[in-house]
């Protein structure tokens, strides 16, 4: 208590719970009902006997959909998202029955295509339910129904981005009003004229709010205007209206924030690892898939390539660097040795073009990206993955991070072999201070923004970037 006034407690709330009852009872019912239908259509003997198989499965779908995230609040996302993670959870708990299955026994009896009928008729309507649920709250919504009237306070750009926001997401349901600020116009930006205009001041607000004309709100004001916050939100609780607070954390670096508790207390995190849950599995699934691939594919090119090495000048055929790795511990990457020197010290000059430290078939190796090969090791042991920032020399991570402001971000993930930077331009020498600084950039997207699509795209631009033989040498 403060002043004799006691603090005004706001309860975080999620408006979810209807809806992310029926997604999970639908979920449930596709388990059970596709497991029956493939027994039915494939095995019609053993459909009385072993349904109990399909309640199993239900079991686990729920438990990696725990894990996944998958019953989290998906407004405001797109669709395509929320049906791609369903598709993930699906697969794993597939994964994990037959892995179940296998280990004791237990599913002999089911036939191959028991199997893909399950799986594709339970992929089809996982997807199916999520488009139709979408589609119906949209339909009542198109007839006026579930439609709330919402209103920002605070002329800002925080305000100004999430009034955008929330209008192109009309299966929100929210109709926008305008703005509330205290202040003079003078002394706030101009409101873009897409977004409607300042309806008045907070006493305007609240008495909106009493009469029923505003229903939700949410507060863009600064983090420093506590106080004003805290009047504002004493104010309201007069009133029935939805209170939301937005920080703005435009303030800070975001990289891929997410809301978590801790004990029921809401955390959002600024500096964040992206992959977890499915997330994580997915892209230690794709390492080891494709790695294994790759490995097999480069095995014969990679023993002429080491024959080279050693029958066209002296030292080792592979080269050990240190290198930091996730959340910034040390690594050794392996490489081609391309050098007649192998350095690893405090002092490392980038390479150059006519760099006369290069050896004859190192020039070769590094003009087509082969002396990166033998990560391919790195990849398959889980300290590096094929797309992700590529792993800078330690000596030049001591020097960048004390120039380039969140440099060591980059970090939060496993280095690649490849990476989005690379893809972009920013390969090979960064002989200038701008030139990292894109580079950072960047791997600060691909963190932000990764997906599974995003890798593959990035794998396949490799191929073409290697060809062009572009900033390598």
């Amino acid at each position: 208590m403060e002043n004799g006034v006691p603090p005004v407690q706001v309860r975080i709330q999620d408006p979810w719970y209807v809806r992310e009852t029926v997604t999970r009872l639908w979920d449930g019912t596709v388990c059970l009902l596709t497991y029956g239908l493939a027994l039915h259509l494939v095995q019609p003997a053993q459909a009385a006997s072993q349904i109990w198989v399909g309640g199993l499965s239900v079991l686990l779908f729920y438990v990696v959909a725990e894990v996944a995230g998958l019953y989290r609040n998906w407004r405001g996302i797109p669709v395509r998202q929320e049906i791609f993670c369903a598709w993930w959870t699906w697969a794993f708990s597939l994964l994990a029955l037959g892995g179940l299955g296998l280990a004791t026994g237990w599913t002999g009896f089911l036939h191959r295509q028991t199997l893909l009928v399950w799986a594709g008729a339970g992929a089809g309507l996982l997807g199916a339910g999520r488009l139709g649920i979408r589609a119906i709250r949209q339909l009542l919504r198109r007839f006026g129904y579930n439609i709330r009237s919402f209103a920002v306070v605070g002329v800002n750009r925080l305000g100004f981005q999430l009034a955008q926001s929330i209008q192109q997401a009309p299966e929100l349901g929210l109709r926008f009003l305008g703005f509330y600020d205290d202040r003079a116009p003078r002394r706030t930006p101009c409101i873009p004229p897409e977004l409607g205009s300042r309806i008045g001041t907070i006493d305007q607000l609240v008495e909106h709010a009493r009469q029923g004309q505003v229903e939700v709100i949410y507060i863009t004001l600064p983090l420093r205007a506590e106080a004003r916050i805290r009047s504002i939100l004493d104010r309201l609780s007069d009133t029935t209206a939805s209170v939301y607070l937005v920080p703005d954390f435009f303030a800070f670096q975001l990289l891929h924030s997410r809301w978590t508790t801790i004990n029921g207390l809401p955390v959002v995190s600024v500096f964040e690892n992206p992959f977890y849950g499915v997330d994580g599995l997915v892209k230690r699934g794709m390492d080891l898939l494709l790695g294994t691939f790759f490995l097999l594919l480069a095995a014969v090119p990679m023993l002429l390539i080491a024959l080279a090495i050693k029958l066209t000048s002296p030292g080792p055929v592979f080269f050990r660097q240190r290198r930091y790795g996730l959340d910034g511990r040390e690594i050794r990457v392996w490489k081609f040795r391309t050098m007649y020197v192998c350095e690893d010290g405090p002092n490392i000059p980038q390479a150059k073009p006519g760099d006369p430290r290069i050896t004859p078939i190192g020039r070769f190796l590094r003009r087509t990206s082969l002396d990166e090969l033998p990560q391919l090791f790195n990849v398959l042991e889980g300290t590096m993955s094929l797309v992700g920032p590529r792993p800078h020399a330690t000596a030049h991570n001591e020097l960048y991070r004390k120039k380039i402001q969140g440099y060591m971000l980059r970090h939060k993930v496993k280095p690649g072999i490849t990476g989005l930077a690379q893809v972009e331009g920013y390969r090979g020498e960064t002989d200038s201070l701008e030139k990292m600084q894109k580079r950072i950039e960047y791997d600060h997207k691909y963190i932000r923004e990764w997906s599974l699509w995003l890798d593959l795209k990035i794998l396949a631009r490799t191929v073409r970037a290697v060809l062009s033989r572009q900033n390598a040498y």
